[in-house]
């Protein structure tokens, strides 16, 4: 049976938007699997999506500390519909990440990172494919705030879609 996919990472909540977008919170309840790839900020945000998701895949980061990092492993890992799932908060600099993933990873077929507010979708030539979801509250560089959304069926992953969200309205 298909399990639909959201993923998203670098919320960065209260710092860079006072709430996730309202699509975002529409995608949660769509969703069968909520990934978050770290950099929460705020504990109150995994509570929410705990109690709001159907399941929950995620990872601390590089900004979150104490009950965050109690909570959330620094790697975590789950097979959805035959797909094995790795999440991670950074791989280190774009110049040579397919290979230290493969390296670091050799058992898994997506690893999904943040870190970078920057999207990224890549296949490994050991056949990992890396995704990053951007951040749905903070563009950086990027000309808009994005997610992913994905479908796990049959030991591969289908349907990886970006999502740009409109620009926010006041904070």
């Amino acid at each position: 049976m298909p399990t639909r996919l959201l993923i998203t990472a670098d919320t960065h909540l209260p710092k860079r938007a006072k709430a996730l977008p309202e699509e975002l919170w529409q995608q949660v309840e769509r969703a069968d699997v909520v990934v978050h790839a770290g950099d929460w900020v705020d504990v109150a945000l995994l509570d929410e999506l705990e109690e709001r998701s159907r399941r929950l895949v995620g990872v601390h980061g590089n900004n979150d500390h104490g009950v965050l990092r109690e909570r959330l492993p620094l790697v975590a890992e789950a097979e959805i519909e035959g797909v094995r799932l790795g999440v991670v908060h950074e791989t280190g600099d774009k110049q040579g990440r397919e290979r230290r993933c493969d390296a670091a990873y050799p058992h898994l077929d997506v690893l999904v990172f943040g870190h970078s507010h920057i999207p990224w979708d890549t296949t490994t030539q050991g056949g990992l494919r890396l995704l990053n979801p951007g951040s749905p509250t903070d563009r950086r560089r990027q000309p808009h705030c994005t997610y992913l959304t994905a479908v796990a069926a049959d030991g591969a992953l289908h349907d990886v879609t970006l999502h740009r969200l409109p620009p926010r309205q006041g904070r």
